[in-house]
């Protein structure tokens, strides 16, 4: 796994709708190179054939449980990471996965950006080198993969496609006013057929995630008639 590279991330959910609707396709709008299977078996296999960073696992499938399949890739791969995705919302059931060797418990129905955060967190811990304490950076800021807005205390907001474009282009200039123009051709090159009130949208929900996944107001000015303004210093 290198710093930019996709993260390669293996899905295995046996109920089709949700695999193939929902989880596949968001998780790709997240920037993951993802790929589902239905049972353990297909899963296995491609492990053998095709190594990846990260699985999402269901507790019970077709021809095993979750639980005695984290702790098999825990023994055999202790490199992977391990995020369970599961009905089971019980303590007792978290406590089980956790001790089997999983490194994240989430429990359905979950929100995919959660999930991306989730997965986005947990291979930053187990794809780098402890670094030198040093002083906390209390500024916002984007992850080194460019895929997290990262808050001043720490917390992290897992970006789309689209919102890490209008991110980087904010932070190039911090401070500095970036217009509705120079926003719209960040995101696209039929500028003219862009409906300028998306960017509007766009940067509505940024705000409203920054707020509820790192519990931060992320300093993001609108200057009226004009763009925007980032001052990540706040």
């Amino acid at each position: 796994m290198t710093a930019h590279a996709p993260l390669h991330v293996a899905v295995l959910e046996d109920e089709v709708m949700l695999r193939e609707r929902i989880l596949l396709p968001g998780l790709q709008r997240f920037g993951f190179d993802v790929v589902g299977f239905e049972t353990i078996a297909a899963l296995r296999a491609h492990l053998e054939l095709r190594p990846v960073d990260l699985v999402v696992l269901d507790v019970g499938l077709p021809d095993g449980d979750g639980f005695s399949l984290a702790r098999a890739l825990r023994e055999t791969r202790p490199q992977l990471g391990v995020v369970m995705l599961t009905s089971r919302a019980e303590t007792g059931d978290r406590v089980r996965g956790l001790a089997e060797g999983a490194d994240a418990y989430l429990t359905k129905p979950v929100e995919i950006d959660l999930l991306a955060a989730t997965l986005h967190s947990l291979a930053r811990r187990i794809g780098t080198t402890p670094a030198p304490a040093r002083a906390p950076d209390r500024r916002w800021r984007m992850s080194e993969d460019g895929w997290c807005l990262l808050s001043p205390s720490g917390g992290s907001a897992a970006l789309t496609q689209s919102e890490r474009r209008l991110c980087r282009r904010l932070f190039e200039t911090p401070g500095a006013l970036v217009s509705r123009e120079q926003l719209i051709e960040t995101l696209t090159e039929q500028v003219h057929d862009f409906d300028a009130h998306r960017i509007d949208s766009m940067i509505h929900r940024l705000r409203s995630k920054a707020h509820a996944r790192c519990g931060e107001d992320l300093p993001l000015t609108a200057v009226r008639g004009r763009g925007y303004m980032l001052t990540p210093q706040g």
